[in-house]
């Protein structure tokens, strides 16, 4: 096998595509991320990267509490369309005909037509260069029926994910096999 060697670069692709909402009132917004991921099951915590320079940033920084939104494939364009456009001139509330739904635990609202919402309380700012890292509690985990399968359990390929690869969108693709399928005969 031949190898190239890079320069360093983010090259840990694919990556899930969320929407973050943040602010309250009418002041709340929108933005597309995909550097986002788990960083903790106890308690359940994520990470967000946000330049500093974007509007939900300071959004973010106000109010201590954001909302990591998870859009199906079937809402890539308005994703798309709020990873592009400032929410600094721009409602993108209406433009993507999404409703604003309150939180159970957070200030912050929901996306009422995303089927899967976790509500986050920020509890780390680390800076790490063109970004900063939000490290976020989950407090609370909103659902849609429709996701779930007849044990309680996420059936994920009701929920439609879609992943960036740095210059495309893709679907999620088949199922390979479950988690420790290699120890089983």
């Amino acid at each position: 096998m031949s190898k190239q060697i890079r320069q360093p670069g983010p090259y840990l692709y694919p990556l899930p595509v969320v929407l973050v909402t943040c602010g309250i009132g009418e002041k709340a917004n929108l933005i597309t991320l995909s550097w986002v991921g788990m960083l903790c099951s106890t308690p359940p915590t994520i990470g967000i990267g946000v330049r500093p320079e974007r509007h939900s940033h300071h959004l973010i920084r106000e109010v201590g509490e954001f909302v990591v939104n998870l859009p199906t494939a079937e809402q890539a364009r308005q994703a798309d369309y709020c990873g592009r456009v400032s929410g600094e001139g721009h409602d993108k509330w209406a433009a993507c005909g999404f409703t604003r739904t309150p939180a159970s635990q957070v200030k912050v609202p929901l996306i009422a037509e995303c089927p899967v919402n976790l509500e986050c309380r920020l509890r780390h700012t680390v800076p790490l260069g063109s970004h900063d890292l939000f490290i976020g509690e989950v407090v609370a985990v909103h659902i849609d029926d429709s996701l779930l399968d007849e044990q309680g359990r996420v059936d994920f390929a009701r929920l439609s994910p879609f992943l960036y690869t740095g210059r495309d969108y893709y679907r999620l693709g088949e199922r390979l096999a479950p988690v420790g399928f290699s120890l089983r005969g």
